[in-house]
């Protein structure tokens, strides 16, 4: 269990909690949410012990194994492979303990370590990392590949992957994915879900958070309230919330009128006087209710320009890449005004190729591309961050584009984004990765494009923006072609897949739900496809160390679905005491004398139990198919994997 108690923590002269609480209990995955600038990372930081509170106290459970991603991307000439079996630390130690045995020849000692090695899983370390590597994306090569070698942003999954590797009891996790695909999303989804520990998990991906988290934290207005249930069961309580605290607050200004008007009247009458300090009494007494602000504070819109051209752009018969190799070969695609179309595919399909290559960053190798005569494109990738002026303000920025515009309505149009006041005037460098996101998507928005391509533009942006940018999609007028690992801001925008695999593009005719099944089908396809192979290379005898393996693999696949059946069996007991108590609770109910006026409360206290008991019952039900559903779906994939 942790627990947080009437605990304050600032960050220099900002107050991120004051006199907060939570209680989590050990195997709740929770989410946790806010604003950008409340305080998560900091709340990350006081659990590792690299912060400390002002005030209040922190109990976390003695012995408790913690492992976190490092948000710091480190340059090493390390293996990927060895990097990540580096985030286990223990695993190291006892290592590294068995290498000075053996110099020294300490038998009993080496026997000792090679016993603690086994009880680790120590000796499937490489095998466990490997799986890592698959999951998060990367090709079969790279696990030899020094750290260096590879961009910011596969770092960053290497990071994680070090996260994963390490035992622990609690997990935390500060935006996890966003440096991910689609497919590497979907695949860590899946990974949390089956974890055993206590998991945080910050996160901007409402998709993820649905599919993962049980419970909700909420961060705001320096506390932290908990909410049971994904992320749509949190959105629908809070509103109900601010609802009734909106009802509270008009009702208390009422209130407030009724008496301010009553002091106004008769303070100056004598008769009165005792009853208007009264009434001034109760207004210094009464509780402020704060107004419920629900809406977004962003409001921005890409309005696409008014001229149009059909087709806007089209490619015929081309290959697409760079000059070391082709990544697409004879591909045709036609956009015209109103086009919607979300691309799928795995890492290094080719999504981003075709991108580049439909705003002209990438020449063809073959094949024709045609512009319509007023196209207007309107183009976001990650690299565009890096290419605005660090030293120039958003202000400035739209000012460079628009020179005759006036100051007036170029702030009137950066306040809708976000940039209200001085904070229109300051240097971009600066700024946090999610603002200059905005200032990338204003520039875009100013210009009025009719062609947008969007290459992952929910990276480091907020809850808030995230949905401000799904609105400002639904009612962009122009084409659209998006890739991103955000499944609801691709359910909400688009209306069209396509595939982009095995060098071709193809239309894919199906939702995101279609997709990860193909996703599934795809890797037993694969699987067995490498039996096929090995097959072929004809029967031989397995060495010693290569049956050890297989019985490890062997054992390490039944233990994937102990924690699955071990939490239905939980789970089944529970049903059977919910039904037996509710059971027993309508047989009380039956008894007529119950009804009688002298047992009025024990019948209410009964109905409230037996409320209660089916809500618990409701919801111990739900979970019951959620896990059965991950087990047959484990299952059927070892199956095929055998």
């Amino acid at each position: 269990m942790i627990q947080i108690q009437n605990l304050s923590l600032h960050r220099g002269p900002q107050q991120l909690l004051a006199e907060a609480n939570l209680t989590l209990h050990g195997g709740w995955k929770v989410g946790i949410v806010g604003a950008n600038g409340v305080g998560k990372s900091s709340l990350f930081k006081l659990l590792l012990g690299e912060l400390h509170a002002d005030a209040g106290e922190l109990k976390l459970p003695g012995q408790l194994r913690i492992a976190h991603m490092a948000q710091e991307v480190g340059s090493t000439q390390r293996s990927a492979l060895e990097y990540i079996i580096d985030g286990d630390h223990r695993l190291r130690q006892v290592q590294a303990e068995l290498a000075r045995a053996e110099a020294e020849h300490q038998a009993g000692r080496i026997g000792e370590l090679h016993a603690a090695l086994d009880a680790m899983d120590g000796y499937r370390a490489e095998s466990r990392a490997h799986l890592l590597l698959a999951g998060l994306g990367f090709a079969p090569g790279d696990a030899e590949r020094p750290v260096s070698s590879f961009s910011g942003g596969w770092r960053i999954r290497l990071n994680l992957a070090q996260a994963l590797m390490c035992p622990s009891d609690l997990l935390l996790l500060d935006e996890p994915t966003n440096h991910l695909d689609l497919d590497a999303t979907i695949w860590l989804e899946q990974w949390l879900r089956q974890y055993p520990g206590t998991l945080l998990l910050i996160s901007h991906d409402r998709d993820f958070l649905d599919n993962v988290v049980s419970h909700i934290v909420h961060q705001a207005h320096q506390c932290l309230t908990l909410y049971k249930g994904n992320y749509t069961a949190f959105e629908r309580l809070r509103a109900e919330k601010l609802s009734h605290q909106q009802a509270a607050f008009e009702k208390q200004q009422a209130r407030v009128e009724q008496i301010e008007s009553f002091v106004r009247r008769f303070k100056a009458k004598a008769s009165k006087a005792k009853q208007a300090q009264s009434r001034l009494k109760e207004l210094e007494r009464m509780e402020q209710i704060a107004p419920a602000h629900v809406d977004s504070p962003f409001t921005f819109r890409f309005d696409a320009s008014d001229k149009l051209s059909t087709p806007l752009l089209s490619l015929n018969e081309a290959d697409l890449g760079y000059p070391d190799r082709t990544i697409l070969r004879r591909q045709s695609l036609t956009l015209v005004p109103g086009a919607r179309i979300g691309l799928l595919g795995a890492n290094g399909a080719g999504k981003s190729t075709l991108i580049k290559t439909l705003v002209g960053d990438l020449a063809l190798q073959a094949g024709e591309r045609q512009e319509g005569e007023h196209l207007r494109i309107g183009y976001f990738a990650q690299h565009q961050l890096e290419a605005l002026d660090m030293q120039a303000s958003p202000l400035l920025h739209l000012q460079r584009i628009s020179p005759d515009a006036s100051d007036q309505e170029l702030r009137n149009f950066l306040g809708s984004f976000g940039f209200i006041g001085d904070d229109a005037l300051d240097p971009v460098g600066r700024f946090s990765g999610g603002e200059k996101a905005r200032v990338a998507l204003a520039l875009i928005a100013w210009q009025q494009p009719n062609l947008l391509l969007l290459d992952e533009p929910t990276n480091h942006l907020d809850l808030e923006v995230r949905l401000a940018l799904t609105l400002a999609l639904q009612d962009f007028e122009g084409a659209l072609i998006l890739v991103s690992h955000d499944r609801h801001l691709l359910r909400n925008t688009v209306d069209q897949f396509l595939l982009v695999h095995d060098g071709e593009i193809s239309e894919f005719n199906g939702d995101l739900d279609d997709y990860h099944q193909w996703l599934a089908q795809q890797r037993r396809e694969d699987q067995k496809r490498e039996a096929e192979a090995t097959a072929t290379e004809g029967p031989r005898s397995l060495s010693a160390a290569e049956r050890k393996e297989q019985k490890r693999l062997q054992a390490e696949q039944r233990a994937r679905l102990r924690p699955l059946k071990q939490a239905i069996g939980k789970l089944e007991q529970q049903m059977e005491t919910l039904s037996a108590a509710l059971q027993a609770i309508e047989v009380t109910l039956a008894d007529t004398d119950l009804y009688s006026e002298g047992r009025k409360d024990e019948l209410r206290q009964l109905l409230q139990r037996q409320a209660e008991h089916k809500r618990q019952l409701d919801d111990t039900e739900a979970e019951w198919l959620a896990q059965q559903e991950a087990l047959e779906y484990l299952e059927a994939e070892l199956a095929e994997a055998d």
